[in-house]
């Protein structure tokens, strides 16, 4: 019997504790498949933070580190530093990456730190409890914007492969989503390519991924997916917003 479908060595064989329609596996799985494929699964270290990927470290068979909220670039810029002949990863949520830990991510952006962060963007805070994120779109309804969000008194989105890309330290920017078998298979391209830049020690890079959280979005899996495609797919625009290899 031929085997066309398994489970990646590089991830665990538990079930995992996200809510059904939840994106967040289908990128676990994207990571532990471009682990295998590049063979780095034992000289990886991933750095999970607070928020719904709080147990990613259960889920990956590389060696794993906590961070305090937000924190996740400083302890991986550590990290890399400390060992820097292992691969060094951070897996972060919205909430997370571009509110208490944007200073975090735009100055190991600005350094040009040799690691790689896997960010999931869902325009909401996941497991607090449904409130606006600085990557809540304009007029969506939140716990804390329940009539919307109103850029005047609590400003816009923060794009953050457009204000990453802008540092010189970054070397590969871009953003994917989660919607389609065919977004999903360009997501992990992007995953891969983003690990091999940091194995050729190119600097910062970063792939952020739409996603959806049916759960706070108070929508069914199957219309959370839609309203995705309907409302985040245009504002944020996918594509690769910084490419040093390929300005060469």
């Amino acid at each position: 019997m031929e085997i066309v479908f398994d489970r990646p060595k590089a991830l665990t064989d538990i079930a995992n504790h996200y809510c059904p329609g939840c994106t967040h596996g289908i990128i676990h799985r994207l990571v532990a498949e471009v682990m295998d494929e590049l063979d780095i699964t034992g000289s990886t270290v991933g750095v999970a933070p607070v928020g719904c990927s709080v147990f990613a470290y259960n889920y990956f068979e590389c060696d794993m580190a906590q961070a305090a909220h937000g924190r996740a670039p400083a302890v991986a810029t550590g990290l890399k530093r400390a060992i820097p002949e292992n691969m060094v990863f951070t897996y972060q949520g919205d909430g997370d990456l571009a509110a208490i830990g944007t200073a975090e991510i735009v100055h190991a952006a600005a350094r040009g730190e040799n690691i790689t962060v896997i960010f999931v963007n869902n325009a909401i805070y996941g497991m607090t409890g449904g409130q606006m994120a600085p990557t809540t779109l304009p007029g969506q309804v939140t716990q804390t914007s329940p009539y919307g969000r109103d850029t005047v008194t609590a400003g816009h989105p923060i794009k953050v492969c457009e204000l990453l890309s802008t540092l010189e330290g970054t070397a590969y920017a871009e953003r994917v989503s989660l919607d389609s078998v065919k977004n999903i298979r360009n997501a992990k391209k992007a995953i891969k390519k983003a690990f091999e830049y940091q194995q050729a020690k190119k600097g910062f890079s970063i792939v952020e991924l739409l996603s959806t959280c049916s759960t706070n979005w108070g929508l069914e899996p199957v219309e959370a997916m839609k309203w995705l495609q309907d409302n985040m797919l245009p504002f944020y625009p996918l594509g690769v917003y910084k490419d040093k290899e390929a300005e060469v």
